[in-house]
């Protein structure tokens, strides 16, 4: 049987990533929203919808950064809205490990999981800022590699409630204190399935020991083959077969009648993407000042940026990119000196979307085919640009190419979300 691409939509809720201002935007905030894109999913034969988290509005060298969708409901409960709205579907809630608590959080994952028949999900992951601390009155609390040592405590102490069948669970250290038991019943799959985003040494690690699913950023071909030969050699250290972790990308597309069309289209949502508030505000994390007052279509600023490395207030500043800010300004400006570029252009250039597959559903169907079929992948998490039009494109003209191609199911074959991502010959 020839191997199964699995699918999953990744609904962030923030981001630039996302053209919520777009005249026909569903309502980012209203469960009817959510309602029409899991049920579409569905109609797809998707294995999972996926929210993100957001435990603080997001912010900007400190003030409120209005450019991103500002506040959604709690994952889980949005989620248990639509598990009494769909059938098949999993249902995967993005939850830290830094800012809950082990039992707690156990137990709301595992009533989602007995409500929708055991169709849950669980996307691991630490939240690698200071800011959403301060909600909780922790501030920075732990050091990066510690999020990881307490997350990899964090799920083991998790996994050990939903198998222990009522009987008591203790843990004591200085990351995970816990003594507790299980009080919810356990799903027909079990436990919630697992995904884990993270593409360091320890978010790898974590995902090698723990998690069934790996939601990773390597779409190019080469870089994906090498990230699965990683992962799953790593798998043997914690006795584990290849086959028991999927590895999912995340991933926008494109889609055009042609492949000029498709290219314009992604042209046009880059730009999109990229305006020049958002420009600006992309320039002010790295100049440590106010730049609204700058045309995001004129030159660079002359003014010279604050002294001191990058201020991560906003959360989204790599690790790599937080030290040597002077060094990448100076050669920023270079660049934008030789090929003329105004702001707007050079965040373009320099912060581009590497994870994005352009064009016809044919050609997309062919790749990802290759892709699959070579074991780079087992499928990916798409983030769509525009709700509804971009799932329904995919569902409406990529399934149906990938269906001819003998590498996406036809119909469920089973209940649960375990059962789509691990069904025979997946």
């Amino acid at each position: 049987m020839a191997p199964r691409l699995h699918l999953g939509v990744f609904f962030t809720g923030v981001g630039p990533q996302l053209l919520w201002t777009e005249p026909d935007f569903a309502a980012h905030t209203h469960i009817d929203t959510f309602i029409a894109t899991a049920k579409t999913l569905e109609r797809g034969l998707f294995d999972a919808f996926f929210l993100g988290e957001g435990l603080r509005v997001r912010e900007n060298r400190g003030r409120i950064h209005d450019l991103d969708v500002a506040g959604r409901p709690d994952a889980i409960t949005q989620l248990a809205a639509l598990a009494a709205e769909t059938e098949h579907i999993g249902l995967v809630a993005t939850q830290n490990t830094t800012y809950n608590f082990p039992a707690d959080l156990a137990r709301r994952l595992a009533s989602l999981d007995f409500v929708s028949g055991g169709r849950a999900g669980w996307n691991i992951v630490t939240t690698d800022n200071a800011w959403t601390g301060e909600n909780f009155r922790y501030g920075g609390w732990l050091a990066h590699e510690r999020r990881y040592e307490r997350a990899g405590q964090f799920v083991a102490a998790a996994k050990a409630l939903w198998a222990g069948d009522g009987e008591t669970v203790e843990r004591h250290s200085d990351l995970v204190e816990l003594r507790a038991a299980a009080s919810v019943p356990a799903s027909p799959q079990g436990r919630p399935v697992l995904f884990q985003a993270g593409d360091s040494e320890g978010g790898r690690d974590l995902a090698a020991r723990h998690a069934d699913v790996v939601f990773s950023a390597n779409t190019d071909y080469d870089k994906a083959v090498a990230y699965a030969a990683d992962l799953r050699s790593r798998l043997k250290t914690y006795g584990r077969s290849p086959g028991s972790l999927k590895i999912l990308p995340g991933a926008s597309v494109v889609l055009g009648d042609t492949p000029r069309e498709a290219a314009e289209k992604a042209e046009w949502i880059q730009r999109e993407q990229t305006n020049g508030p958002r420009a600006l505000a992309f320039l002010e994390q790295y100049w440590g000042k106010d730049l609204s007052g700058y045309d995001p279509e004129g030159p660079l600023p002359a003014i010279e940026p604050a002294e001191g490395e990058l201020d991560p207030s906003r959360g989204t500043i790599s690790i790599e990119h937080r030290t040597g800010k002077l060094e990448r300004v100076a050669a920023w400006r270079r660049l934008a000196e030789e090929r003329d570029y105004s702001i707007r252009d050079l965040v373009i250039e320099v912060n581009p979307r590497h994870n994005t597959f352009v064009g016809t559903p044919g050609q997309i169907a062919d790749e990802w085919t290759r892709y699959v079929s070579t074991g780079a992948v087992d499928g990916f998490n798409i983030l769509p640009q525009l709700l509804p039009g971009t799932v329904e494109d995919i569902v409406d003209k990529l399934v149906p190419e990938l269906q001819t191609r003998g590498v996406y199911r036809s119909e469920y074959t089973g209940r649960t979300l375990r059962d789509h991502l691990f069904e025979a010959g997946a």
